[in-house]
C-alpha cells in the first residue's frame, strides 16, 4: 500500500501491527457484518498516520472486500491517509490531529458509562503523541470517572517525527507518568509478542482506566527500517521494497493486494 502510493509512515504502521492483529482477531467485540452493532467495541486509532494497519485489519476482518486495499490513498479513495470513518465500515473516528482521538474515546467510554452499556473502548495511541497536552487532561479525567470499561495502548517505539522521544522531549519513564495520573498501567516488555499482548488485554482493575505500554520497534520485521527515523516519511521503492517483502515472506512480484 505504501510502495504503490508513495505514502509515508510506514515505520510506524510496522511497530503498531502486531497490536492492531491482536485487538481485532482475538480481543475485542467487533461485527464485520453490521458494524454499527450497539453491543460492538469501539476501536479508535488516535495516531491516525498509521492509518494502512486498521484499513488492512479491517479487510482481513471481514468489514470489506482485501481488493479494496489497492484503492489506499488514490484520490478521490475513501481510504485516505489517515484514518477516516467516510465511507469505511468499521471506523469509528476519523484522527489526525495528535491527541483527538483519544479523548473522543474517553468519551466515548463515558457515554457508556452514563447509559450502562456493556462496551469496551480501546485508543491506539503513539508515545510522541503522549506530548500533547490534551492527552493529560484526558487521563485525570478518565482516572476521576473511574472509566474501567476504557483502555489505552501506547505504541511504544521511542520514536517521533523528528528524533527520539526522549530527545525531543524527555519522555521517558512513561509507564510511571501513567500510574501517577490514576491508571492501572501494563507494561508490556515486547510489543510486537502476540502472546504477551493478550495477556496485557486481559489484566485489567475495576475503578481504574488502563494504559498498556507496548515496547515496540519501529520497522517491525524490516532489517534495514528497524529504528530508523528516516521510514516515518520514506515509502519503499526498488530494492527496498523487493527486500522489504522478501523478509515479511511475500512476493516482490505481485502488483495487487
Amino acid at each position: 500500500m505504501s510502495h504503490r502510493t508513495h505514502a509515508s509512515h510506514i515505520g510506524g504502521v510496522m511497530s503498531v501491527a502486531d497490536i492492531v492483529a491482536v485487538l481485532y482477531s482475538g480481543v475485542a467485540n467487533v461485527f464485520p457484518d453490521n458494524p454499527k452493532n450497539p453491543k460492538r467495541d469501539r476501536i479508535i486509532l488516535s495516531k491516525g498516520h498509521n492509518g494502512m494497519a486498521i484499513y488492512a485489519a479491517l479487510a482481513e476482518s471481514g468489514f470489506f472486500p482485501r481488493e479494496e486495499l489497492n484503492k489506499y490513498y488514490l484520490d478521490g479513495s475513501v481510504y485516505s491517509g489517515h484514518v477516516s470513518h467516510k465511507g469505511v465500515p468499521g471506523v469509528e473516528f476519523s484522527t489526525g490531529s495528535l491527541g483527538q482521538g483519544v479523548c473522543v474515546a474517553c468519551g466515548m467510554a463515558m457515554s457508556g458509562k452514563m447509559h450502562k452499556r456493556d462496551f469496551h473502548v480501546y485508543a491506539i495511541v503513539g508515545d510522541g503523541e503522549n506530548e500533547e497536552g490534551s492527552v493529560w487532561e484526558m487521563a485525570l479525567f478518565a482516572a476521576n470517572q473511574k472509566l474501567d470499561n476504557f483502555t489505552v495502548i501506547v505504541d511504544h517505539n521511542k520514536m517521533q517525527a523528528m528524533g527520539f522521544c526522549d530527545e525531543q522531549a524527555g519522555l521517558n519513564r512513561l509507564a510511571e507518568k501513567w500510574a501517577a495520573f490514576g491508571w492501572h498501567v501494563v507494561d508490556v516488555q515486547d510489543g510486537n509478542d502476540h502472546k504477551q499482548l493478550l495477556d496485557a488485554f486481559s489484566d485489567r482493575e475495576a475503578g481504574k482506566p488502563t494504559v498498556i505500554v507496548a515496547n515496540t520497534v519501529k520497522g517491525k520485521g524490516v532489517s534495514f527500517m528497524e529504528n530508523e527515523l528516516l521510514w516515518h516519511y520514506r515509502d519503499p521503492q526498488g530494492m527496498f521494497f523487493e527486500t522489504a517483502i522478501r523478509e515479511l515472506g511475500g512476493d516482490p512480484s505481485c502488483e495487487t493486494i
